[in-house]
């Protein structure tokens, strides 16, 4: 019976309780002794001269729950060794003494020839140790011998078990690797990076052919296997050999896809002996398994590093020949049934893990993105837009073009995504750099060094035309404003933060731009006056600061967190109304103490356009549906109020935003209104704070009773003109609107003409 168990080396028996030291082993001792299921066997401890010390419990463990003549070859009572260390912050370690133990899944790194390393926990070791007992540590043991009897050790929704253990060492490949290696003028290298107390990072890279230095030269090879099903997790081999035979007890061949590889690219002409490389790296590819009935559903990725000329490996392999001081395909020596020397088996490996940087299908994949994104343009790139550039080029969404015309100053480092280095330049170049930088190259932002307003400028032009989505965050009014009146451009969204910080803001077109950006600025606007959240919405900034010696130098005091807080949601929320086709108005707004956030939502409605003037006038149905409701109320009397809205003559519009109900003092009859001035000055002024000063007084509106059309009478244009007098003081013109039956309506504008 002896001879069924496997012999621990370089260890001594121990007779006694008083001979163990350790403290777990004694603790571990102790609950063997008064556990039914568990008999004691022997006690060892590993030779004075051995490191790392440790004491060893021989025992043998008894389960029920391990169905008899189970498929995997776990019997009723197993010989297990607990290998206790001195070190208490490592695991205590346990080997299958029986050789007959089967190789199966969720075991440690070990050898086919030796006791099976059983791997008893899915957690952290720290994480194990922090509720470890020996009474548990004995009832687990007994858990994975029934689990791994059944079968059902390995959970569905697990990951498949990895063909190799991971290594230390990492070399991280450039996500566009198969086109680098096709470029006949680029010649890759290894470039090691930082040592680590843990292992190393290198990194393959590829540069221009004519770089003579011989340093670090490496040719790469990649090959595909075949599919093998999840199971017994090979030990790293360190020579060619040892890996072939790893890969042939799972049913794979290397040496034939290895001495394709290595023949690769020699035609018949040959190579020159004088033009052999230095270095190779032979990647793997294994798909697995779960088990034998489905398909692959992960690819095992492990590199082997040989220090040597990748022809002389295939001299070796009898892939290539040399003749003449030149290698040929070595294709005579297989016809002629010439076996090939086993030197190749000798050749020493040195194994990595194979990671890639990732292209943009991998970082939407790792930022649960479904979409790859629209051709986008952003419109500023300040604090608040190159943070949304960040966060939209790490998730791989979007193909974007930034357009902004400032560059960095050292005050913007507070809350920009540049760095001191870029002080000078261009903020679109820094953005575009910076993405460039995290992505490897993967993603690429377009910068255009412009005013995005200037309608002449043959770029901006282009890229707004191209464009399907077009992010304003300008922090200005000047685009948006001006965007609604482009045609053959993008979908427009707008996202700015308020004054304080504390407050954000998403306004979204509709898909087919039937609703544009000037009319939800209106209904925004209209929705802060009338809303409770409005009362301190746009409230002023926290404080100002000269950036310049200039008078407009004046910047915005603002911490970085409020720029990061709202960029997160507004980039998030971006992405989500894109993949709408309705219009949208929303609002956020932070406890800058609590860190809550409440969300407003606006519901936006269709513009109307009036052709009066030469400024053309524009009003939402939503408002003329509130003027007509105010007019059935005050029936069968008149009753009427002040219009609010804005004049903005770079866009050449006016805006009617808002109408105030008749103030108490006002009288309206049958026949007639009179506007009262009863509190009028303190909600126009209330207005016009909620909405930092862009809302104001621009006209009039009354009802005409019942049965009456909205035409002017001879008193509605006497009223006129004289406000238009009264509102020539400052250079503006005047609005007057009228409500009727039904849906009659009438906007008339009065200017005075000199």
């Amino acid at each position: 019976m002896a001879n069924d168990f496997h012999n621990l080396c370089n260890v001594v028996e121990v007779t006694g309780d008083d001979g163990l030291f350790i403290h777990r082993a004694r603790a571990l001792l102790a609950a063997i002794k008064v556990d039914r299921d568990y008999s004691l066997v022997q006690v060892l401890k590993t030779k004075p001269d051995v490191d790392p010390r440790m004491e060893i419990l021989i025992v043998d463990v008894e389960c029920d729950g391990v169905p008899s003549k189970n498929a995997v070859g776990i019997e009723f009572r197993e010989r297990i060794a607990l290998c206790v260390p001195a070190d208490d912050e490592k695991l205590v370690e346990i080997a299958a003494m029986r050789k007959g133990f089967p190789v199966l899944m969720h075991q440690n790194h070990g050898s086919r020839e030796g006791p099976a390393s059983l791997c008893l926990y899915f957690e952290p070791v720290k994480s194990v140790l922090r509720t470890w007992t020996p009474q548990r540590f004995l009832r687990r043991i007994q858990w994975w011998l029934e689990q791994s009897a059944k079968g059902e050790l390995h959970a569905a929704d697990q990951p498949v078990e990895q063909l190799f253990f991971v290594s230390k060492y990492e070399l991280v490949l450039p996500w566009n690797i198969g086109q680098l290696r096709a470029d006949p003028n680029l010649r890759p290298i290894v470039q090691r990076g930082p040592q680590r107390s843990d292992g190393a990072t290198c990194f393959l890279h590829f540069i221009p052919r004519q770089d003579n230095s011989p340093r670090g030269t490496v040719t790469h090879i990649e090959i595909e296997l075949p599919a093998i099903v999840q199971g017994f997790i090979e030990r790293d081999p360190t020579t060619f050999g040892e890996l072939a035979d790893a890969l042939t007890g799972r049913g794979i061949d290397l040496l034939a896809p290895l001495k394709e590889a290595l023949a690769a690219g020699v035609g018949a002409g040959g190579i020159p002996v004088e033009k052999a490389e230095s270095l190779l790296v032979v990647a793997l590819n294994v798909p697995i398994a779960r088990d034998a009935t489905s398909e692959p559903t992960q690819v095992s990725q492990k590199a082997f590093v040989i220090d040597g000329d990748v022809r002389e490996l295939g001299v070796a392999t009898g892939a290539l020949m040399v003749h003449e001081k030149r290698y040929f395909r070595d294709e005579a020596s297989a016809a002629l049934g010439v076996k090939p020397s086993d030197s190749w088996r000798s050749k020493a490996l040195f194994p990595m893990e194979v990671l890639r940087t990732n292209d943009a299908a991998a970082s939407r994949r790792q930022s649960s993105v479904d979409d790859e994104g629209p051709t986008a343009v952003l419109v500023g790139a300040g604090s608040l837009g190159s943070s949304l550039l960040n966060l939209w080029g790490r998730s791989g969404w979007g193909r974007w073009t930034a357009i902004d015309k400032d560059h960095i100053k050292p005050h913007n480092l507070v809350r920009h995504v540049a760095f001191a280095q870029h002080i000078g330049q261009l903020k679109v170049d820094v953005v575009a750099e910076l993405t460039g930088a995290f992505s490897d190259g993967a993603l690429a932002v377009k910068p255009i060094g412009a005013d995005a307003t200037n309608k002449t400028d043959e770029a901006v032009t282009q890229a707004l035309e191209a464009a399907e989505l077009v992010v304003d965050a300008s922090s200005a009014l000047d685009y948006p404003r001006l965007s609604s009146n482009l045609e053959g451009v993008g979908r427009h969204i707008s996202v700015f933060l308020t004054p304080s910080g504390n407050g954000a803001v998403l306004m979204a077109e509709d898909a087919q731009r039937t609703v544009r950006l000037r009319t939800l600025e209106a209904q925004y606007y209209r929705a802060a006056i009338r809303q409770p959240w409005g009362e301190h919405h746009l409230d002023g900034n926290l404080a100002t600061f000269w950036s310049g010696a200039s008078c407009r130098d004046i910047s915005v005091a603002l911490p970085y967190s409020r720029i990061s807080a709202h960029a997160a949601t507004l980039a998030e929320q971006t992405m989500v109304s894109s993949r709408k086709s309705a219009a949208g108005i929303r609002v956020w707004q932070r406890d800058a103490e609590s860190g809550a956030v409440t969300v407003h939502d606006v519901e936006p409605i269709a513009e109307r356009k009036f052709e009066l003037g030469d400024m053309p006038i524009f009003l939402d149905e939503g408002l003329i549906k509130l003027l007509q409701a105010a007019r059935e109320e005050a029936l069968p009397a008149e009753t009427g109020g002040v219009l609010l809205g804005y004049i903005d003559f770079n866009v050449n519009a006016i805006v009617v935003v808002d109408a105030l109900a008749a103030p108490p003092d006002s009288e309206g009859t049958t026949m007639s209104f009179e506007r009262g001035v009863a509190g009028l000055s303190a909600l126009v002024e209330e207005a016009s704070r909620r909405t930092a000063g862009i809302v104001g007084y621009i006209g009039e509106w009354h009802s005409h009773p019942r049965g009456h059309p909205a035409s002017p009478s001879r008193a509605d244009l006497i009223q006129l003109a004289e406000l238009a007098l009264r509102m020539d003081e400052d250079g503006l013109p005047v609005l007057q609107l009228i409500v009727g039956d039904g849906d009659d309506l009438q906007l008339l504008q009065g200017e005075v003409h000199r």
